[in-house]
């Protein structure tokens, strides 16, 4: 397995890093509440997934 022959500048890997970018987390609509929630998660201020009650939400 071959290896470097000299060491990569810090340059050359944050060039190569420029596209690595942190990204918002996408948001849904409650079908319950209508509160923000995360995509496939457990609505917090609810407690509701799905149509079913999963968790004793804030409000309750």
């Amino acid at each position: 397995m071959p290896l470097p022959k000299r060491r990569h500048s810090k340059q050359r890997g944050r060039k190569r890093r420029t596209h690595y970018k942190a990204t918002i987390p996408a948001l849904t609509e409650c079908g319950n509440c209508g509160e923000a929630k995360m995509l496939h998660h457990i609505c917090p201020s609810c407690g509701f997934y799905r149509g079913e009650q999963i968790l004793e939400g804030k409000e309750a």
